[in-house]
């Protein structure tokens, strides 16, 4: 009878498909169901992850663009006529509100001392306005970095503790330890948590990598903001005098 038992189990795990594709068919509604949301929740992180690759890198190379004009020495005037319909990048955005300001200001009846003080504070926050405005742009679905590769992890455990479960229900139903009787569970429940990895590393690398790239972007834009808020200013005590 124990012959019979161990029989019909290594028959079992042989007729197993161990592939991925066979693992997943074969596997219980709720593994199988973990597995899709892993599988979804990394092509997801795959998906923000290029967008936000590309997102940087076109916005580094319109702000390197758009620097060599700004330090080329052409009259700000042009410059802002230019670029006040552009909406393409942040540091055009900054530039041109800063600018639209600073149109205000110049066309002032005033020229005293607190009208100058005034009319720097209000450029100064114009920019951090704009800059927070377009940051929060950049940083969108970088969030969903960060929930994919903590969650990840646990759903996976859960695919797994569930598979583990259906292995000792084998062994229940049985009555035989043999590793070919619990082969299957163990199998899917290993899958689930490579699935659960397969997800979470990715994303947290990805997270770091354009969080870290946000953060360099950030201090670029408030280093131009400033460059150009002491230009201004000088322009502005200019015209005070």
């Amino acid at each position: 009878m124990e012959s019979d038992i161990v029989s019909v189990g290594v028959e079992h795990a042989m007729t197993t498909d161990f592939t991925v594709w066979g693992m997943f068919l074969q596997a219980d509604p709720v593994v199988k169901g973990v597995m899709v949301i892993l599988a979804l929740a990394s092509v997801w992180s795959w998906a923000v992850m290029i967008d936000k690759s590309m997102t940087f890198s076109r916005l580094k190379r319109l702000s390197n663009k758009f620097e060599d004009q700004f330090w080329s020495g052409k009259p700000l005037d042009d410059l802002y006529n230019k670029m006040k319909d552009r909406s393409d990048h942040p540091m055009a955005k900054v530039f041109s509100a800063a600018m639209a300001e600073w149109g205000r200001a110049k066309d002032g009846p005033a020229r005293s001392d607190n009208f100058v003080v005034g009319a720097k504070d209000r450029i100064d926050k114009v920019m951090a306005v704009t800059i927070g405005r377009e940051l929060e742009k950049a940083e969108r679905n970088l969030s969903v970095l960060a929930t994919i590769g903590s969650a990840a992890p646990f759903i996976g455990l859960f695919g797994t503790v569930w598979g583990i479960m259906n292995a000792f229900q084998a062994i229940a139903a049985t009555q035989d330890t043999n590793l070919a009787v619990v082969a299957p569970g163990i199998a899917e429940a290993l899958f689930a948590t490579a699935l659960g990895l397969v997800a979470a590393i990715p994303a947290v690398i990805g997270y770091n990598r354009y969080s870290a790239a946000l953060n360099s972007y950030a201090v670029r834009l408030e280093g131009f903001a400033q460059e150009f808020s002491a230009i201004l200013s000088r322009q502005l005590d200019e015209r005070s005098k």
